[in-house]
């Protein structure tokens, strides 16, 4: 075997310091790693959303989590608050964690669904002790010493600035050998005799070979298309949002630990919620609504002082049509762009490094591992895909083009089976290892107000009287539980605020 020598990152941000963090903390000195950026080239986002999965990568790195909090003036997350997305005036949450307690064989909502069809039931959010705080602001970390409480089953992630995330990763990257090479990549040379990228060429003249090269270079591509044209599978005709408007305003007294996602006409906008601002953001389809247009509806709709000028995307939703060729993978948005709804965008550049971790190849670069990498790439971009086409698709509202378009559009076949499956009895399954557990599948399908026609038949089993024990049981408890949590203005002020 011969062994890869060197490893460059072409571009910073989240992706590539990232990337660098995590391979100098794994590979402990054995690969020279160098990471290319440039001041001059800014990076996209005014404040991140992260899912839980980003508890992992703080754990592999091994920061204390209430350090990296103060560094990057982070938040709590509990979940997603979805306004006007089923209908104008519709609100419901897509929290983590569980839902209920099962209930021998069967999962929570499934009673839940007899319940409802009989006018009880009450709101499906009380069942999760995620969904339940969302209201009342409430947050604590899950209580380790409770396992069998709802404070000992709360799942967080996290909101935090991310152009204070790229630093604070750069500092401990390049304590730990990575070297930062300023400048601007303007060439990218290619073997003539198999395409392999030799070497990058830089703006003072610099020539710069590696073995294995990380393009980080955002939705440009820089090496994965510009130079080696890999191409793009555009997923624009269901995912029909191509631009995004930012903007960070002052941060408000309503500190919540969750995101917040409003439905507007031609699109949504994000607010997030960090320590010291807040950060705002419009996404939209510019073939219904124009960009001055869509400026106005975001700063119409920011609930704090405006503290920079708007700052504007143009994106097209897909994915390469192959993240890892040859000697190059593409990590974060060079490898594609799934819009923010869900906060996918961290993990998808986490589970990227890991799997190119797992699948790290030596200097022959044999294709069996770049073609696991690239069916693993393909099924996770997928599966995230149908899951952010189910909140268009499972609309009622008419009142724009825009969501007549999303409401009666085809779907892909892969979110079809899942929604005609559910439709029928309630039922969800995970597909191997796919992002989205079935809790979030079926918040998704009450909150938008797909009602299967029935439930699960085994249902039966239990009385009238059983099944409104045990909701009444789970939904006391949870409410118990949520009363005695602090705000989360509180649990931040306790454990990890930053300075002003």
């Amino acid at each position: 075997m011969k062994h890869l020598k060197r490893i460059l990152i072409a571009g910073g941000g989240s992706a590539g310091w990232m990337t660098a963090a995590l391979l100098s903390r794994l590979f402990q000195g054995l690969y020279d790693v160098t990471l290319i950026e440039s001041e001059e080239i800014g990076i996209i986002g005014v404040g991140e959303a992260t899912i839980p999965a980003i508890k992992k990568y703080v754990e592999l790195l091994g920061l204390d989590e209430n350090e990296f909090m103060v560094r990057t003036q982070a938040s709590f997350k509990l979940g997603i608050q979805f306004n006007n997305w089923s209908a104008l005036g519709s609100s419901y949450v897509h929290g983590f964690g569980v839902i209920g307690q099962d209930l021998e064989w069967l999962r929570c909502h499934q009673y839940w669904l007899k319940a409802h069809a009989e006018g009880r039931g009450g709101d499906f959010a009380d069942y999760s002790i995620n969904t339940a705080a969302i209201p009342e602001n409430k947050f604590m970390r899950a209580a380790q010493d409770m396992g069998d409480s709802p404070l000992g089953q709360i799942a967080h992630a996290f909101h935090f600035d991310a152009a204070l995330f790229a630093r604070f990763l750069s500092g401990y990257a390049q304590e730990r050998g990575v070297r930062r090479r300023e400048g601007k990549i303007v060439d990218v040379t290619l073997r003539g005799e198999d395409g392999f990228v030799e070497s990058v060429t830089m703006d003072d003249g610099e020539v710069i070979a590696a073995d294995l090269f990380v393009d980080c270079s955002g939705l440009r591509g820089l090496i994965i298309e510009q130079a080696m044209k890999t191409g793009y599978d555009d997923w624009n005709h269901w995912l029909p949002c191509d631009r995004a408007v930012a903007v960070p305003c002052e941060r408000s007294d309503n500190f919540t630990p969750y995101t917040k996602s409003t439905a507007h006409g031609a699109g949504w906008q994000w607010r997030i919620p960090l320590q010291h601002r807040t950060g705002n953001g419009h996404v939209y389809s510019s073939q219904y609504i124009s960009d001055a247009e869509a400026e106005q509806v975001l700063l119409d709709n920011i609930d704090g002082a405006q503290r920079a000028d708007p700052f504007r995307v143009s994106f097209r939703t897909g994915k390469r049509k192959q993240l890892w060729n040859k000697n190059c993978v593409a990590i974060g948005l060079s490898g594609g762009f799934l819009e923010p709804l869900e906060s996918t965008s961290i993990h998808l550049i986490q589970s990227a490094i890991i799997r190119m971790v797992r699948l790290l190849p030596d200097a022959g670069f044999d294709p069996a591992g770049i073609a696991e990498f690239n069916r693993q790439s393909d099924f996770e971009y997928e599966r995230i895909r149908d899951f952010i086409i189910l909140h268009y698709k499972a609309t009622q509202r008419d009142d724009t083009p825009f969501w007549k378009y999303c409401r009666d559009m085809e779907v892909p076949d892969t979110l079809q089976r899942k929604i005609d499956l559910w439709m029928s009895n309630g039922r969800i399954f995970r597909e191997d290892e796919e992002l989205f557990a079935e809790e979030s599948w079926i918040q998704v399908f009450i909150g938008q107000n797909l009602i299967p026609r029935g439930y699960d038949p085994l249902v039966a089993i239990k009385s009238d009287a059983q099944i409104a024990q045990h909701l009444g049981n789970i939904t006391a408890v949870i409410g118990k539980c949520v009363k005695v949590m602090p705000t989360h203005a509180e649990y931040v002020s306790k454990t990890c605020l930053a300075e002003a």
